[in-house]
């Protein structure tokens, strides 16, 4: 009678805990299912990079999506792994590491999805044979991603040179690798690795996009492995860390780079051989890397008074500028970092507009703090707007149909940078022509005369 009347007390409490974990288990699936079909409202799904989840092998673990740092990418519906806001992926693929049982893989979206994105093989080459792409203008938007890259990429020449030799040419290089960028620098010390005679091409600074970033920016928040160093294990690196240490490794190898080139055209003749054409000058190479951000020209809104000294377009030192009136234009995540870094200076009063009605491509951080600042007062947010002229010392902006003037100091346009000829990634590879921001002209398949 013990026995049973004990047996009976265990049962009880069992039941009891498991009543609450399946409740907590209900809770979580509509959490899920809330949070997928709010999905829904921003995006299709996966723009680039993202996590396939191979239901076969997964154990409903949910480790996966407490990794992620992006927030809700995945979440457990129906006891599984799903991808419910699949937009907010920019490829960290903590996911993939951390599943038990490999039931994760990270794969690209499909050309339908990713309708601004170039068509490439898993080598990364385009449709033309020897031109590759690689970091973000592929599509991949983290630094780590970039680099291993750069990495794998110029491993994949070097194989096919070495299986297909050559005679040297004179003049012709075996890589011509354009940006220098986290992946141009990356695939350059791969080739030194590698003993190509290679040759990077920078029309800016050494660093890319990164050496334009605000001063302290956080860049890289995972251990990356970088060519001619080895693993480099910090989890956390600032814009300023970042560049030191690029420029200590690329003194070491003795870096082969031309700054101050913009590329204007690439050629490839019957001889197979690319002629890259920059402002200055001529090149040929049997292999060429586009290593671009996606940056590009500042997009121009073409709205009145834009030519205004006070109207930029990128923000370097955001503590150079206190007690002003400031207009942020974009709602990404660099519209949304430049409001928030402007805000935190010294009686600066800072409005952001955005032509949306809501915030649907940040990162998961960038969301959090934007919200924090909004319900402080730091920062004013005028979803469904849009800019309709600048003044000397205002801005008249349209909200919701009405128009509204605000003093105004400083201007920042932080939308969607658009090549230099306007080119559509997906127009050229469809016309065959380079999916470039910097090298938007045609690739003709006949030599220079």
């Amino acid at each position: 009678m013990d026995t049973l009347f004990t047996f009976g007390i265990g049962g009880i409490i069992c039941f009891f805990f498991l009543v609450i974990y399946l409740r907590s288990l209900k809770k979580r699936e509509a959490r899920a299912l809330d949070a997928a079909e709010k999905g829904k409202l921003y995006s299709h799904g996966p723009q680039a990079q993202h996590p396939h989840i191979d239901n076969n092998y997964c154990i409903g673990c949910a480790t996966c999506t407490s990794v992620c740092p992006e927030g809700d990418v995945l979440a457990m519906i129906g006891g599984k792994a799903v991808i419910v806001n699949g937009h907010k992926c920019i490829g960290h693929a903590l996911c993939a590491d951390a599943c038990p049982v490999g039931a994760i893989t990270m794969v690209m979206a499909s050309p339908s999805m990713a309708r601004d994105m170039p068509q490439l093989t898993p080598e990364h080459e385009t449709t033309i044979p020897g031109l590759f792409i690689i970091g973000e203008l592929g599509g991949l938007a983290l630094i780590k991603n970039a680099v291993n890259q750069g990495r794998d990429c110029v491993d994949n020449i070097a194989a096919r040179l070495k299986e297909q030799p050559i005679p040297p040419m004179p003049g012709v290089h075996d890589i011509l690798i354009v940006g220098a960028g986290p992946a141009g620098i990356s695939a350059s010390l791969r080739a030194i690795e590698n003993k190509l005679n290679y040759l990077t091409i920078e029309r800016d600074e050494i660093g890319g996009t990164v050496a334009k970033y605000p001063r302290q920016k956080l860049v890289m928040t995972s251990p990356v492995e970088f060519p001619m160093y080895g693993k480099f294990k910090k989890m956390q690196l600032s814009k300023e860390n970042l560049l030191a240490f690029w420029d200590m490794i690329l003194n070491r190898a003795d870096f082969n780079v031309c700054t101050g080139e913009k590329v204007d055209d690439i050629q490839k003749g019957p001889d197979r051989i690319f002629t890259v054409i920059t402002t200055t000058n001529q090149y040929r190479a049997r292999t060429v890397v586009l290593a671009l951000g996606r940056a590009g020209e500042p997009r121009k809104l073409g709205v009145k008074g834009e030519d205004l000294p006070k109207v930029m377009y990128r923000l370097i030192e955001a503590d150079h500028y206190i007690n002003k009136k400031i207009l942020v234009i974009g709602g990404g995540d660099s519209a949304v970092e430049a409001a928030m870094g402007l805000a935190s200076q010294k009686g600066n009063q800072v409005t952001l507009s955005y032509r949306s009605e809501r915030f649907s491509r940040i990162k998961e951080r960038n969301a959090t703090r934007i919200q924090e600042f909004i319900k402080s007062g730091k920062v004013r947010v005028l979803f469904n707007s849009n800019p309709v002229e600048f003044k000397p010392e205002s801005v008249i902006l349209e909200v919701a149909g009405q128009q509204q003037e605000i003093p105004n100091d400083f201007v920042w346009i932080r939308c969607h940078a658009r090549n230099q000829q306007g080119c559509q990634t997906g127009r050229c590879r469809a016309q065959g022509t380079c999916p470039s921001c910097r090298c938007a002209r045609p690739l003709r398949q006949q030599p220079i005369r």
